[in-house]
Protein backbone atom coordinates (compact mmCIF):
# COMPACT_ATOMS: atom_id res chain seq x y z
CA UNK A 1 0.00 0.00 0.00
CA UNK A 2 1.07 3.64 -1.09
CA UNK A 3 -0.04 5.08 2.33
CA UNK A 4 2.51 8.70 3.46
CA UNK A 5 3.20 8.66 6.99
CA UNK A 6 4.55 11.76 7.37
CA UNK A 7 5.50 14.99 5.04
CA UNK A 8 6.51 18.63 5.66
CA UNK A 9 2.52 20.01 5.66
CA UNK A 10 2.50 18.20 9.37
CA UNK A 11 4.66 21.38 10.32
CA UNK A 12 2.64 23.56 8.82
CA UNK A 13 -0.86 22.10 9.95
CA UNK A 14 0.46 22.68 13.51
CA UNK A 15 1.88 25.64 13.44
CA UNK A 16 -1.75 27.20 11.10
CA UNK A 17 -4.01 25.22 13.44
CA UNK A 18 -2.14 26.49 16.60
CA UNK A 19 -2.50 30.31 14.87
CA UNK A 20 -6.14 29.17 14.26
CA UNK A 21 -7.00 28.34 17.50
CA UNK A 22 -5.21 31.57 19.23
CA UNK A 23 -7.38 33.59 17.44
CA UNK A 24 -10.69 31.99 17.42
CA UNK A 25 -10.16 31.91 21.72
CA UNK A 26 -9.53 35.53 21.51
CA UNK A 27 -12.90 36.38 19.53
CA UNK A 28 -15.04 33.72 20.51
CA UNK A 29 -13.95 33.48 24.75
CA UNK A 30 -13.02 36.61 24.97
CA UNK A 31 -15.04 38.96 23.00
CA UNK A 32 -17.65 37.40 22.03
CA UNK A 33 -18.22 35.16 25.58
CA UNK A 34 -17.83 38.27 27.76
CA UNK A 35 -20.30 40.43 25.86
CA UNK A 36 -23.18 38.16 25.89
CA UNK A 37 -22.30 34.83 28.34
CA UNK A 38 -24.20 32.63 25.70
CA UNK A 39 -22.65 29.04 26.22
CA UNK A 40 -24.98 27.54 23.25
CA UNK A 41 -23.05 29.29 20.35
CA UNK A 42 -19.26 28.96 21.97
CA UNK A 43 -19.70 24.76 21.63
CA UNK A 44 -20.71 25.43 17.40
CA UNK A 45 -18.50 28.34 17.01
CA UNK A 46 -15.45 26.27 18.01
CA UNK A 47 -16.40 23.20 16.26
CA UNK A 48 -17.34 24.69 12.99
CA UNK A 49 -14.42 26.35 12.95
CA UNK A 50 -12.45 23.32 13.70
CA UNK A 51 -13.93 21.01 11.32
CA UNK A 52 -13.84 23.66 8.28
CA UNK A 53 -10.13 24.74 9.05
CA UNK A 54 -9.45 21.11 8.40
CA UNK A 55 -11.67 20.29 5.62
CA UNK A 56 -9.86 23.13 3.60
CA UNK A 57 -6.63 22.22 4.74
CA UNK A 58 -7.25 18.70 3.56
CA UNK A 59 -8.59 19.84 0.04
CA UNK A 60 -5.87 22.21 -0.32
CA UNK A 61 -3.35 19.44 -1.27
CA UNK A 62 -5.75 17.92 -3.94
CA UNK A 63 -5.16 20.83 -6.02
CA UNK A 64 -8.71 20.73 -7.69
CA UNK A 65 -9.71 24.45 -8.27
CA UNK A 66 -12.98 23.31 -9.20
CA UNK A 67 -13.75 20.97 -6.08
CA UNK A 68 -12.13 23.43 -3.89
CA UNK A 69 -14.84 26.06 -4.90
CA UNK A 70 -17.75 23.64 -5.08
CA UNK A 71 -16.43 22.68 -1.68
CA UNK A 72 -16.27 26.00 -0.20
CA UNK A 73 -20.01 26.78 -1.27
CA UNK A 74 -20.80 23.86 0.20
CA UNK A 75 -19.07 24.97 3.32
CA UNK A 76 -20.84 28.01 3.21
CA UNK A 77 -24.35 26.80 2.39
CA UNK A 78 -24.21 25.14 6.26
CA UNK A 79 -24.82 29.06 7.77
CA UNK A 80 -28.44 27.89 6.79
CA UNK A 81 -29.41 25.96 9.72
CA UNK A 82 -32.87 24.21 9.57
CA UNK A 83 -33.36 24.80 13.42
CA UNK A 84 -34.50 27.92 15.28
CA UNK A 85 -33.31 31.13 13.44
CA UNK A 86 -29.87 32.83 13.89
CA UNK A 87 -29.42 36.18 15.47
CA UNK A 88 -27.83 38.72 13.12
CA UNK A 89 -25.19 38.84 15.54
CA UNK A 90 -24.30 35.60 15.75
CA UNK A 91 -24.54 34.84 12.20
CA UNK A 92 -21.91 37.34 12.05
CA UNK A 93 -19.42 36.19 14.43
CA UNK A 94 -20.39 32.68 12.79
CA UNK A 95 -19.01 34.33 9.30
CA UNK A 96 -15.88 35.43 11.54
CA UNK A 97 -15.34 31.91 12.92
CA UNK A 98 -15.31 30.69 8.87
CA UNK A 99 -13.46 33.41 7.23
CA UNK A 100 -10.85 33.03 9.40
CA UNK A 101 -10.36 29.04 9.42
CA UNK A 102 -10.59 29.16 5.91
CA UNK A 103 -7.63 32.26 5.61
CA UNK A 104 -5.58 30.09 7.85
CA UNK A 105 -5.75 26.97 6.05
CA UNK A 106 -5.66 27.68 2.78
CA UNK A 107 -2.83 30.44 2.80
CA UNK A 108 -0.21 29.65 0.02
CA UNK A 109 3.40 30.28 -0.06
CA UNK A 110 2.81 33.30 -1.66
CA UNK A 111 1.35 34.76 1.72
CA UNK A 112 3.92 35.03 4.40
CA UNK A 113 3.50 34.08 8.47
CA UNK A 114 3.75 38.05 8.68
CA UNK A 115 1.08 39.22 6.35
CA UNK A 116 -0.82 36.12 8.10
CA UNK A 117 -0.93 37.46 11.60
CA UNK A 118 -2.05 40.83 10.38
CA UNK A 119 -5.04 39.48 8.84
CA UNK A 120 -5.84 37.70 11.66
CA UNK A 121 -4.62 40.70 14.44
CA UNK A 122 -6.84 43.30 12.29
CA UNK A 123 -10.13 40.98 12.51
CA UNK A 124 -9.43 41.00 15.95
CA UNK A 125 -9.04 44.16 16.40
CA UNK A 126 -11.92 45.70 14.44
CA UNK A 127 -14.03 42.99 16.70
CA UNK A 128 -12.98 43.83 19.67
CA UNK A 129 -13.56 47.65 18.74
CA UNK A 130 -16.98 47.23 17.09
CA UNK A 131 -18.19 45.41 19.91
CA UNK A 132 -16.16 47.43 22.76
CA UNK A 133 -15.23 50.93 21.91
CA UNK A 134 -18.02 51.89 19.08
CA UNK A 135 -21.15 49.38 19.97
CA UNK A 136 -21.06 49.95 23.42
CA UNK A 137 -25.03 50.00 24.06
CA UNK A 138 -26.22 47.37 21.88
CA UNK A 139 -30.33 47.82 21.23
CA UNK A 140 -31.76 44.40 21.10
CA UNK A 141 -35.19 43.78 20.49
CA UNK A 142 -38.28 41.29 21.63
CA UNK A 143 -41.36 40.26 19.67
CA UNK A 144 -44.90 39.93 22.22
CA UNK A 145 -48.15 38.46 21.25
CA UNK A 146 -50.23 41.28 23.78
CA UNK A 147 -53.59 40.63 24.18
CA UNK A 148 -54.57 43.87 26.12
CA UNK A 149 -55.71 45.49 22.71
CA UNK A 150 -57.32 48.44 24.78
CA UNK A 151 -53.76 49.85 25.23
CA UNK A 152 -52.60 50.07 21.71
CA UNK A 153 -53.69 53.33 21.36
CA UNK A 154 -51.08 56.62 20.47
CA UNK A 155 -52.41 57.89 23.50
CA UNK A 156 -51.55 55.28 25.92
CA UNK A 157 -47.97 54.95 24.55
CA UNK A 158 -46.78 54.77 28.11
CA UNK A 159 -49.45 53.04 29.60
CA UNK A 160 -48.26 50.30 27.35
CA UNK A 161 -44.65 50.94 28.14
CA UNK A 162 -44.91 50.69 31.98
CA UNK A 163 -46.99 47.39 31.18
CA UNK A 164 -44.45 45.94 29.15
CA UNK A 165 -42.02 46.56 31.93
CA UNK A 166 -43.86 45.34 34.61
CA UNK A 167 -44.73 42.03 32.50
CA UNK A 168 -41.12 41.79 30.88
CA UNK A 169 -38.76 43.22 33.67
CA UNK A 170 -36.93 45.11 31.32
CA UNK A 171 -36.45 48.98 31.01
CA UNK A 172 -37.75 49.61 27.24
CA UNK A 173 -36.42 52.36 25.62
CA UNK A 174 -39.75 52.30 22.99
CA UNK A 175 -42.28 50.29 21.22
CA UNK A 176 -43.42 49.71 18.32
CA UNK A 177 -47.04 48.07 17.27
CA UNK A 178 -46.89 45.42 14.46
CA UNK A 179 -49.84 43.40 13.18
CA UNK A 180 -53.39 43.56 15.25
CA UNK A 181 -55.82 40.76 15.42
CA UNK A 182 -59.30 41.72 16.32
CA UNK A 183 -60.39 38.32 16.16
CA UNK A 184 -58.12 36.66 18.88
CA UNK A 185 -57.87 40.91 20.65
CA UNK A 186 -54.23 40.47 20.19
CA UNK A 187 -51.33 42.33 18.49
CA UNK A 188 -48.29 42.08 18.06
CA UNK A 189 -45.84 44.09 19.87
CA UNK A 190 -41.81 45.17 19.31
CA UNK A 191 -40.15 46.12 22.15
CA UNK A 192 -36.99 47.37 22.27
CA UNK A 193 -34.27 47.73 25.00
CA UNK A 194 -30.13 47.75 25.87
CA UNK A 195 -29.06 44.16 26.26
CA UNK A 196 -25.82 45.22 27.72
CA UNK A 197 -27.56 46.81 30.74
CA UNK A 198 -29.94 43.89 31.61
CA UNK A 199 -29.35 40.12 32.72
CA UNK A 200 -30.91 38.98 29.34
CA UNK A 201 -30.81 37.21 26.02
CA UNK A 202 -32.07 37.68 22.39
CA UNK A 203 -34.46 34.69 21.08
CA UNK A 204 -36.64 35.61 17.95
CA UNK A 205 -39.73 33.79 19.24
CA UNK A 206 -42.69 35.96 20.74
CA UNK A 207 -43.16 35.55 24.00
CA UNK A 208 -46.93 36.80 26.31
Amino acid sequence: MNITWFDDDVYKLLLRLSINFVFLTLIIRYIYYNKTNRKDYLFTYYLIGFIIFFICFSMRKLDIDTGMGLGLFAIFSIIRYRTSQIEIKEMTYLFIVIGLSVINSLASKKISMLELGIINVFILSMTYIMEYKWLLKHEANKTILFENINLINIEKEEELKAELERRTGLNINRVEVGNLNFLDDTAQVRIFYYADEQNVFDYTNPIK
